[in-house]
């Protein structure tokens, strides 16, 4: 199964007020791993770069300055994505950015339906625990010496790595023959490819935020960039 994990960076918290896209990072999956192939790309917003996000992703407008704008890079974007699902970290926040982008240049908005939130599926594993990215790395002793700033394709690469480790590890995946086993994983409502069943597939399971979840991560957000 294809899966794209996908992370973007932006001008700010809200595309309702304004901001845009500066970074769009997407990995390629199959069966959980990444495949080597990748989407990057580098975006002119259009607009300055306040100092507060400046500092989250250390992207600022001279860097930014003569880079593609959305629209032109929009029909490259969906072909890479296809229909595949994809994995997103707080879901509401990246499509809600990259959706308005799609609606200004009259392309079809991305649905929610054909996406995992990893944020929830990590709620809903950790309970009351932290479930941001970085928190997640630690759990899982995935290695973020790396990231000295937030990066798209960057932290892309790491939530594929969380992803992973949320659908039970590198083993499951080596499990993929057992079918007994393999079906259980699905029926639970994980999410798992269920192709090694002889004979129903059920369909790719959506979770999504609710607006107190979506609030909190915000205000969660907000605290840590002062």
């Amino acid at each position: 199964m294809r899966e794209i994990v996908l992370d973007t960076e932006t001008t700010g918290l809200s595309h309702e007020h304004g901001h845009k896209i500066l970074e769009i990072g997407c990995v390629e999956l199959r069966d959980r791993l990444p495949t080597g192939k990748e989407y990057q790309c580098y975006l002119d917003p259009e607009r300055d770069i306040p100092e507060s996000s400046r500092e989250i992703h250390g992207i600022d407008e001279s860097f930014v300055k003569g880079k593609p704008v959305f629209r032109s890079i929009a029909d490259d974007f969906l072909r890479f994505l296809g229909d595949s699902p994809l994995v997103i970290h707080n879901a509401p926040f990246d499509l809600g950015f990259l959706n308005a982008e799609l609606t200004a240049c009259a392309r079809p908005n991305i649905s929610y339906d054909n996406v995992c939130d990893s944020l929830i599926l990590a709620q809903e594993k950790y309970r009351a625990e932290r479930v941001s990215l970085d928190a997640l790395c630690r759990r899982y002793g995935i290695d973020l010496s790396v990231r000295k700033q937030h990066g798209a394709l960057l932290d892309a690469r790491l939530l594929a790595k969380v992803y992973l480790e949320l659908c039970g590890g590198r083993q499951k995946g080596i499990e993929l023959s057992s079918g007994r086993e393999f079906g259980k994983a699905s029926r639970s409502g994980s999410g798992f490819d269920t192709r090694s069943l002889p004979s129903t597939r059920e369909p790719y399971r959506v979770i999504m935020a609710c607006e107190s979840e979506r609030a909190a991560h915000i205000a969660l957000l907000n605290k840590i960039r002062g």
